[in-house]
């Protein structure tokens, strides 16, 4: 039976099964967007959950084979939440290695754009976008930690919101970094988001920095956009941007550009910050407990921890050793420390820019590029990729990426940005965009 605080548009047409159970096989075989298919999913509005949150009996790795073979005994909570309420569990989707990544590239099983199956899902909850970018009445459960909802949202044409940082417990998510990690929401439309927010949200005993607190709605009829991020995107985006501003001001928004000199320190502390959390949680991963595990444990201690930690991809390796760097006792206060006050700094100016305003930006610099193009960017130009959605992320301000504009057949999303607890602001203004803007789908199941 359905749940009568499911989504308006997922009470109107009645999920059939083993139809969609048989098409979304066959598609998922081209895209690679699932790790698992729930094949006994029976009834209930469907929902897919990012591989980086525990579900009970289905294997749950966050990209990494070194959790291959991990079935979890519990569901996390906003699974736990969401089947309370009938909502059918439809599979597992896939990721960057423990959210190691901007173009979803960075793991075992790389998911592709719907639009071009050539071009990257974006990273790094890829499988959880192209899941929502494909069918028709479906809800993706996500993780972003820097713009890991954002930035696939906004390369396969959907709505991805992220919420103030503690509102979704984190209860059951193979983390990446507590003090960035929120979980979030991609749908096709900003409704099916709200009611699915209104479910997940709240306080959780088992999660001591998730909050209950009221949420407000309150509009601004101000959008600031901060010129050193708009600097930096391709002028294809930077025109059709531009062509959004005017749209909004027709409507009776008033833009103002405003100079903000150290936004770009945002990405070196989002990093150092990220890598240090991120080492910190993946020591447990030994072979012993936690990881990979191997039997033998007639080895001595290095070699078995060696051994099973050469499941790591390289981008995780690369992390670890970077993050325990940052971290050590003679370079803390010079690297680590200097990135909590930078992160301190950047929340207080956009709090104040924010006042009485927005704050939009495109989501992306770029459109979703080839999957082999992806691959061959340096470590240092995939995290410039991260400029427009690490400010909000790092400071843990609510923010959605919503499809605007499409060039040369592949989707662009802008990123509107609020206060911190004014969240349903954001869903409101895309509700009223949605309603003389049509999205495009080559999909739909």
């Amino acid at each position: 039976m359905r749940s009568a605080s499911e989504p308006k548009k997922q009470r109107k047409e009645k999920v059939v099964y083993p139809k969609l159970l048989r098409e979304l096989t066959k598609l998922n075989e081209e895209l690679h967007f699932f790790t698992v298919i729930n094949d006994n999913i029976s009834e209930g509005a469907p929902f897919s959950v990012k591989d980086n949150l525990c579900v009970k009996g289905f294997e749950s790795r966050a990209g990494s084979k070194i959790l291959k073979g991990y079935l979890p005994q519990f569901n996390a909570t906003p699974v736990e939440r969401m089947i309370a309420k009938g909502f059918g569990f439809l599979g597992k989707t896939t990721m960057d290695e423990f959210g190691f990544g901007s173009f979803g590239v960075n793991t075992d099983i790389v998911a592709r754009n719907p639009f071009d199956e050539k071009c990257v899902a974006g990273g790094s909850s890829s499988g959880a976008a192209v899941a929502t970018a494909v069918m028709k009445n479906h809800i993706a459960i996500a993780e972003s930690t820097g713009g890991s909802i954002s930035n696939p949202a906004s390369f396969c044409g959907v709505v991805g919101f992220t919420p103030t940082y503690g509102l979704i417990s984190r209860y059951g998510l193979i983390d990446y970094a507590n003090s960035l990690d929120k979980i979030g929401i991609m749908a096709r439309e900003s409704n099916q988001i709200r009611e699915t927010f209104d479910i997940i949200k709240g306080k959780d005993g088992y999660d001591s920095t998730c909050v209950d607190k009221k949420l407000t709605a309150l509009k601004k009829k101000k959008i600031v956009v901060i010129d050193q991020l708009t600097n930096g995107v391709s002028e294809e985006i930077k025109s059709t941007f531009q062509v959004l501003l005017a749209r909004l001001e027709n409507q009776g928004y008033a833009i103002e550009h405003v100079s903000f000199d150290f936004i770009d320190k945002a990405i070196p502390a989002y990093y150092i910050i990220s890598m240090a959390e991120a080492s910190t949680n993946l020591a447990k991963y030994d072979g012993y407990k936690y990881g990979m595990q191997y039997g033998d444990f007639t080895k001595k201690y290095n070699e078995f921890f060696t051994n099973a930690r050469e499941n790591f991809g390289t981008e995780a390796k690369r992390r670890i050793v970077l993050g325990t760097f940052v971290r050590g006792a003679s370079v803390k206060d010079k690297y680590y420390t200097k990135a909590l006050k930078v992160r301190t700094a950047l929340t207080n100016k956009l709090s104040s820019l924010m006042k009485d305003a927005f704050i939009l930006s495109p989501t992306m610099p770029i459109t979703a590029p080839k999957i082999e193009e992806a691959r061959k960017l340096s470590p240092l130009q995939t995290y410039a990729m991260d400029s427009l959605t690490i400010p909000p992320n790092l400071s843990g301000f609510p923010h959605v990426s919503f499809p605007y504009a499409y060039i040369k057949g592949m989707p662009v999303g802008a990123q509107l940005i609020t206060s911190h607890f004014n969240d349903y602001a954001l869903l409101d203004f895309v509700s009223e965009w949605e309603k003389s803007f049509e999205y495009q789908f080559k999909h739909n199941l």
